[in-house]
């Protein structure tokens, strides 16, 4: 049985919440669950719109979606929502530069399958803390380059420069992740309020706590907070293959 919590919280320093979050543990459209993580960018309230808009919209289309296979539906939501996002920024002037992060993941039995775009994240919980999603930023690009070490990239000024985000182009290019999911493992996606602020090893030590899911998420956006909480946070935690 599959269980999920989420929660967003605006942070210590922001006025605004820009992450959206959405968590369905029943069937969307052809999808047997779906779970989406999306931090909005952009002046004044254009980054809460471009979240919520492009989650709206990719529940929208995957509900109505004739498709069978995850990969297209999750990829036809998420080009569709881009699109969206594209044409309300020349729309309205109030919202032009806006964008947003994406990713979005749907349990298919022992499966999980990932979508990305920008640097909100998705983990796989076990004996060990593992990434799965690759942050399309600046400073992961020259980490990947060897130009600088991962320790120097978390402190890095540049460190909040994504390279790719819904509404930026055109054409959107997304990251796909097909996952094999075993008992005991534990899935977080997750806004960079909660990663910029926490190293893995501490939202390792949390989530393996014996409390529920809900105390673990609360106590990661808790623990986010009391180290700064300089953005908003997004947290989704799905237990795949819960007791109860």
């Amino acid at each position: 049985m599959i269980k999920s919590f989420s929660v967003t919280d605006i942070g210590k320093k922001r006025k605004l919440n820009q992450d959206f979050v959405y968590a369905s543990q029943e069937p969307v459209g052809n999808l047997p669950n779906v779970f989406i993580v999306a931090d909005g960018m952009g002046g004044h309230n254009a980054g809460d719109y471009a979240s919520k808009c492009t989650v709206e919209t990719m529940v929208r289309e995957i509900r109505g979606c004739f498709e069978k296979n995850p990969v297209r539906i999750l990829g036809k939501a998420i080009r569709v929502a881009n699109d969206q996002i594209r044409r309300r920024a020349r729309e309205d002037e109030a919202l032009y530069g806006m964008g947003t992060t994406v990713v979005a993941a749907t349990c298919l039995g022992h499966y999980l399958q990932v979508a990305n775009v920008g640097d909100s994240r998705l983990y796989i919980i076990n004996d060990e803390i593992r990434q799965i999603t690759r942050d399309h930023s600046l400073v992961e690009e020259m980490v990947r380059m060897g130009g600088i070490d991962r320790e120097a990239a978390r402190n890095h000024p540049d460190k909040n420069i994504i390279t790719r985000a819904i509404g930026a182009l055109d054409t959107v290019e997304i990251d796909f992740f097909h996952e094999e999911l075993k008992p005991g493992d534990l899935v977080l996606m997750c806004s960079d309020g909660l990663t910029n602020m926490l190293e893995d090893e501490e939202i390792e030590k949390i989530l393996k706590e014996r409390i529920s899911i809900e105390k673990r998420a609360e106590k990661l956006v808790e623990a986010a907070n009391n180290n700064g909480g300089k953005d908003n946070i997004a947290v989704i935690l799905i237990d795949v293959f819960a007791k109860e």
